[in-house]
């Protein structure tokens, strides 16, 4: 299996400075391998440019500019070509299923924060210095760099990533590992309930409350933005120190929510994985759930739109939207399949609505957020609990019913 690591960089201020060149290096090449493809498309001929074309152009490329092209792994510069590649896949991919397809972009320096070279020992090399105590890792061009290392790394090292993050820098492996031993059964299987007023309800009647990292924040956020936009607009090299300052205060508050929202989604998982053997979930389509509302022409006055809602849906969105139940599952599912449990998605279609005592499915059972009352037989109960218990029950039968 494949499993990443990641680790906080300390380079000194020439090896900081080498780096951020080589990320204004590798959006340079994005960049122009972007613009060529835009102009032979837009040629009479329509030439489509792939990457196979723009990879054999990366010799004369190097040679031509060997101060600032030439400096840096060849193989990474492939990567970068297959990043943009990637994205031109995608944008097709979108057009022929119908979706809104997002022609790939143009990057600034401050947007590009990533390299990326395919394979350990080309172009980079993790533990360069293995018989030293401090752990480093090498990169053309920027040299020999310490690494926080705060944990071991088991397996074969496969490619290695920098990444910048604010004004700090991080290395991320991806390892390859030996399948892990399974966790040992525990007998229990659970049904859980995603939602705002709790985090999480399981079937067994036990709560994860809603720790709303983004509200908590909201006003230092606020204050910070506001100081923001007292600054005009302008491109990052032409801002002041003090604007400097206030977006990067911005965009430190933003990653502190970021970094708490992911570490609760890392520990209410593993909690789960720990002590159940098969877990059922809601499938839910979040993007969809946070839409804005589509507005309401006037038909008696036109240019004039009638009330639809948007202010009252906009607060809920920003809680789904910080509640994070996208980032938690994709975790749960991941530490699921290295403990060797099983995760189940069901379809959430009215799971709070139907009696798990008698089967009768009604609007008028859920009479609060909070309160589930069945008309029909008088069951009541938390309205979240119920909803885990109709997913248990909807994930059993969804599994009984997969071939072996």
């Amino acid at each position: 299996m494949i499993r990443a690591y990641k680790f906080l960089l300390r380079p000194t201020v020439r090896q900081d400075q080498a780096l951020t060149e080589m990320l204004a290096d590798h959006c340079s090449l994005y960049n122009g391998a972007l613009q060529e493809r835009r102009d032979a498309y837009r040629h009479v001929s329509k030439t489509s440019v792939k990457y196979g074309t723009q990879s054999a152009q990366l010799k004369e490329i190097r040679a031509f500019d060997p101060e600032r092209q030439g400096r840096w792994s060849f193989s990474s510069q492939q990567a970068t070509l297959r990043r943009l590649d990637k994205a031109f896949a995608a944008f097709f991919r979108r057009v022929k299923a119908g979706e809104t397809p997002g022609y790939p972009r143009f990057r600034g320096v401050n947007w590009f924060d990533t390299v990326d070279f395919p394979k350990d020992g080309d172009g980079c090399r993790w533990d360069s210095t293995p018989h030293d105590p401090v752990t480093r890792v090498r990169f053309q061009g920027a040299g020999h760099v310490k690494v926080n290392r705060h944990r071991p790394v088991a397996g074969k090292v496969k490619t290695v990533s920098v990444k910048r993050e604010g004004r700090k820098w991080f290395v991320v492996l991806t390892v390859e590992q030996t399948q892990p031993e399974p966790l040992p059964a525990t007998g229990s299987a659970a049904g859980i309930d995603l939602g705002i007023a709790n985090f999480l309800a399981d079937s067994n009647g036990n709560f994860v409350p809603n720790p709303r990292h983004g509200r908590k924040a909201s006003a230092k956020l606020e204050a910070a933005q506001q100081a923001l936009s007292r600054f005009p607009r302008c491109k990052a090299k032409d801002r002041t120190a003090n604007h400097q300052r206030a977006v990067e205060k911005v965009a430190a508050l933003h990653g502190k929510v970021r970094r708490q929202r992911l570490d609760h989604a890392h520990k209410t998982a593993l909690g789960l994985v720990r002590e159940h053997d098969f877990i059922a979930h809601e499938d839910l389509k979040i993007r969809n759930m946070s839409k804005a509302p589509a507005p309401k022409p006037d038909p008696e006055n036109g240019g004039v739109f009638l009330p639809n809602g948007s202010a009252a849906k906009a607060g809920l969105n920003r809680s789904i939207n910080d509640a994070g139940w996208g980032v938690f599952l994709t975790i749960l599912h991941a530490k699921a399949e290295s403990a060797g449990r099983e995760v189940i998605a069901v379809d959430p279609r009215n799971t709070s609505r139907w009696c798990p005592q008698c089967g009768h499915t009604a609007k008028e059972n859920r009479l609060t957020q909070e309160k589930f009352h069945c008309v029909s037989c008088g069951h009541s109960a938390h309205a979240d609990t119920v909803g885990a218990l109709n997913v248990l029950q909807a994930g059993l039968v969804r599994r009984e019913a997969q071939p072996a």
